[in-house]
Order: C-alpha cells, then structure tokens, then sequence
C-alpha cells in the first residue's frame, strides 16, 4: 500500500508494436504520414469552409466542427505514440499525464460521435423538411447543438477520468495499447474494478448507442423520402449527400462498438490494439479524403483555393 499511495511516482510506458527496430521503424514512418496527412487535410476543410461564403451553410458548419476535432483528437494521440515507438524504453507517462491523456481521448471522441448523430439530424431536415431547413436549422440552433456535444463530451469525460484515477495503483506499469485508453489503464489497477466496469458501459452506451440508434433512425426516415422522389437525378443528389457521412458513421461506430461495448471480460490487448489504430490514425486521414471526393461543392471550393493559391 505504501507505493499505491505515492501516485506522484508511479509512471506508465506503453507496450511496443514490435521487438523488431525495422519494424519498428517502419510504423513509426507510417504513422507519421497519416498524421501529417489527417492533420493537413482536416485543417485544409476547416479554412476552405471558414474562407467560402458558399459553404457558409449549417451541413458544412458541422463539418468544419468535426475536421475540428479530428485535429484535436489526432494530435491528443500520435505525438506521444510516435515518440514512444521511438525510443519505447525512455518515453514514460506519468500517471497525471495519462489522466490528461485520457481525459481529452474521451472528451473528443464522445463529442466527436454526438457531432455525427447532429449530422445526421440535419440531413433528416434538409431532405425530409426542405422547405422550412433555413427556419428549422438556424444559425442559433446549430451553435447550441455544437456547443452540447462538447458539454456532454466534456462531463461524461471529467466523471469516468476522475473515477479511473481514484483507483490505486501499485508501481510502474506497461499498457498494453500505445495511449491511455480506459480498458488498458483499469487493468492495471490493484482493486476491484466492477464499478468502473459499469459505469464505462453507461458512457460507452450514452456515447455510441444512444447516438447510433438517432442516426438510423433519421436515416430511416431519409430513405423514405428519398425513394419518393420520383427523377433519378434527384434521388442520386439526395443520397451523395449522405453517403459519405454514413462511411463515416460504420467506420467510427464499428470500431468503437467492438471494443467498448463489449464484455470487459472479453477484451482482448491484441484486438484492441488493431481497432485503436482504425480509429485514432486511419479514420482521422480517411474523413476528410471521403468527404472531398464525395462532395461535389468542396471539391469546387478547393479547387478554387489551389488555383488561387497557385496564381498568387
């Protein structure tokens, strides 16, 4: 008990993706690259909205909130995971640093699933209410929506940080993920952990469940719509609108359903690991390479900017 109580002293290192130096390497290279392209790219989304009048709608609003937090959420992460496959002996965390760590993983990845339920919800509007859109989402409203999912994100993150944290533990240890995820800090804890457990199903359910279930069902009622349209070219328009938020949706629902709302009892380092990459570096990079390429009025808009900036 006595080095449980000196949690000032206690640090943790993060587990290696290999033994192998060129491995190694090799993922610190790969990792670096998707970094610098989420960051680049999601920054390059959130100027071209911020620059174009044009996009100055509430769809692209709450895109630009989310390449927002992409970047934020990006960078919570892969600094101190490149570092550590660096140089894994010396990159330690200390246990106030993976609190921080932590907390802002939750806070961000929580108000980056509500952001997309909201996406999702303006969609329902634009093509099942089109005539009163500009009425029903208003400028006001959509601030509001933001500003809850960073509400929401923000306590749900400061309760289940401060929670984990109480626990004690008991010297320096390795987690078995390359951050400090919730699953991977609360095995190493040296007491018991079921009320922990649980109140991690509550935050992952209110998080991943709750939005998901909103989600279909605004899409439920967006195909609905859609299939009433009587010209093909109609139907093609709505539904572009939505396909590349709904990639989005499977990609960053799916990876997270399979980790945290799973048994705890089931989760095994190895599969966590895989899925942690999925959504801290991959989905990052993919979304704003889905929403350009799918999206014929930013495509447009960035166009213009490159051959702005080309000219000038």
């Amino acid at each position: 008990m006595e080095d449980a109580n000196q949690t000032g002293m206690i640090h943790f290192h993060f587990r290696p993706f290999s033994k192998l130096p060129d491995v190694q390497m090799l993922i610190f290279v790969t990792f670096l690259i998707m970094y610098l392209v989420s960051i680049s790219g999601n920054v390059s989304i959130s100027l071209i909205i911020w620059i174009n009048h044009s996009l100055h709608t509430p769809m692209y609003f709450f895109l630009a909130n989310l390449a927002a937090l992409e970047v934020c959420y990006s960078s919570t992460i892969a600094p101190l995971t490149l570092a550590s496959i660096l140089s894994p002996e010396r990159t330690l965390i200390s246990l106030p640093g993976c609190g921080t760590q932590m907390f802002f993983f939750i806070f961000l990845g929580s108000a980056d699933c509500i952001l997309l339920a909201i996406m999702a919800y303006d969609r329902f509007v634009a093509i099942c209410h089109p005539l009163h859109y500009t009425l029903m989402m208003s400028w006001r409203l959509c601030v509001q929506l933001s500003l809850g999912s960073l509400m929401l994100g923000f306590i749900l993150a400061v309760q289940l940080t401060v929670l984990i944290f109480q626990l004690p533990f008991c010297s320096s240890k390795e987690v078995s993920l390359f951050y400090c995820d919730v699953l991977p800090v609360m095995r190493l804890a040296c007491a018991d952990t079921h009320v922990h457990e649980a109140t991690l199903f509550v935050v992952s359910v209110t998080v991943l469940t709750i939005p998901f279930l909103l989600i279909t069902l605004s899409y439920a009622f967006i195909v609905a719509a859609i299939l009433k349209i009587h010209s093909a070219e109609g139907r093609q328009k709505a539904f572009s609108t939505c396909s590349s938020h709904l990639t989005v949706v499977v990609l960053q629902y799916g990876c997270g359903s399979l980790i945290y709302l799973c048994p705890s009892s089931s989760y095994s380092p190895e599969r966590g690991q895989v899925m942690s990459v999925v959504y801290t570096f991959i989905t990052p990079v993919l979304n704003p390479l889905i929403y350009s390429m799918r999206n014929r009025e930013l495509q447009d808009a960035l166009k213009r900017a490159m051959m702005s900036f080309l000219l000038s």
